[in-house]
């Protein structure tokens, strides 16, 4: 069964009855029940995309039988190779929403792919990852990424190479609030990150970069403009307002980080509605991010300055129900996508720009009435596309050619 988010009207109300309903759910498990139907489980749809230096799309995923696999496009997503099932031992992988295997490339060869592995405990995972150094022909066995073994939060994580080749990966890690006098008191968790300047071979300490982040959004990562990488992630900011951040990785960690959001959302829940991040042609950034602002929820677009903080007034989606939107840019040339349930089908939508997000176009790519995963976005030169897996298989989009 598929969960379905509600109308934007209805999604503060769902929020705040989340605490309600995790409260009942502790109650129920020392209830007497009668035995209950097994439930159907909603298939593990959430992938990775990228297209390789040879110009190939290559997509991470689990098939139906949970095994992890790559596939291949040597035409842009008309037709694909077998999947090829790679070695991963006894991991268990998360594949669900902001929760997703992925895969990036490097400039010698290297190819990574990582995942977070459930751990015994509720909420608590590992980063792992898998490495080829000839071109994806080969991986490694799965290794941890991170230096911290202990069996809490590691979870969420974001990959990607900058400019100079170094592999960043990033994710939600609650080391700190299990440290903390007072777990009460500690707002959230925290984003860490460490670095790889061999491909993945060996990685550097585990750096904090954020206290008080939300613990379920996934991590948004940009280009900068002088070849590093800049990140946007949900935040906990004082008291509990659950706007978004954003840092240039490289930088002293500031004492709070940039606020890129300014929708003032009071919410005692983890949304699980991670932002996009991409640069814009004519300086600093384009982000999209889904949050409530005066009592309205809604998926928004904003401007960001070079330093992350928020250029003019953000504008909500073309479209009440939008939801786990994303966004990607070539130049003056961006696309944000979507997806959004009426009642009898989802459907994945696209917001185009062809003047760097002065002016743009709606457009219906596609529609589905099956269980269906998050858009996603990858780029290709100058040419973007937007991928979409249901259980029919997976939609490749052209946009904008």
């Amino acid at each position: 069964m598929t969960i379905r988010l509600f109308p934007a009207r209805w999604r503060t109300i769902a929020l705040a009855l989340l605490g309600a309903l995790y409260a009942s759910a502790a109650l129920a498990q020392h209830a007497e029940h009668a035995p209950a139907k097994p439930k159907k489980r909603a298939p593990a749809l959430a992938m990775g995309a990228a297209f390789a230096p040879s110009g190939e799309l290559w997509v991470v995923a689990l098939d139906e039988q949970q095994r992890l696999t790559v596939q291949t496009s040597a035409d842009e997503g008309k037709t694909w190779a077998a999947p090829r099932v790679l070695a991963r031992g006894d991991d268990a992988i998360s594949a669900d929403g902001e929760n997703r295997p992925k895969i990036a490339f490097g400039p010698s060869g290297q190819v990574v792919i990582s995942y977070t592995q459930p751990l015994a405990r509720p909420y608590t995972g590992a980063i792992r990852m898998l490495r080829s150094t000839d071109g994806g022909r080969s991986f490694s066995a799965p290794f941890t990424v991170h230096a911290d073994r202990q069996v809490i939060t590691h979870r969420f994580e974001s990959i990607a190479f900058d400019a100079q080749g170094t592999l960043h990966t990033l994710w939600v890690d609650k080391r700190d609030l299990e440290a903390a006098a007072s777990k009460k008191d500690y707002r959230g968790a925290a984003i860490y990150r460490n670095e790889s300047r061999d491909g993945g071979a060996s990685f550097g300490p585990d750096i904090k970069l954020a206290e008080h982040s939300c613990e379920c959004c996934r991590i948004a990562l940009a280009p900068s403009p002088d070849g590093r990488l800049a990140a946007m992630w949900r935040h906990v900011f004082a008291p509990n307002q659950r706007d978004h951040a954003f840092a240039l990785l490289g930088e002293a960690p500031k004492a709070e980080p940039v606020r890129a959001s300014q929708d003032r959302w009071a919410v005692d829940a983890c949304p699980h509605h991670g932002p996009g991040l991409t640069p814009a042609a004519q300086g600093g950034y384009h982000a999209v991010w889904f949050g409530e602002r005066a009592g309205v929820a809604a998926a928004r677009y904003g401007r960001l300055a070079a330093d992350g903080s928020p250029q003019g007034e953000a504008q909500p989606l073309p479209d009440e129900g939008a939801e786990h939107a994303d966004l990607i840019s070539a130049g003056a040339t961006l696309a944000i996508v979507w997806r959004s349930y009426d009642g009898q089908a989802t459907r994945l939508r696209a917001w185009l720009s062809r003047d760097d997000g002065r002016s743009f176009s709606l457009q219906e790519l596609d529609a589905s009435p099956d269980d269906n995963d998050h858009p996603r976005l990858v780029r290709r030169g100058e040419r973007l596309f937007a991928l979409w897996r249901t259980t029919k298989g997976i939609h490749v989009h052209a946009l904008l050619p």
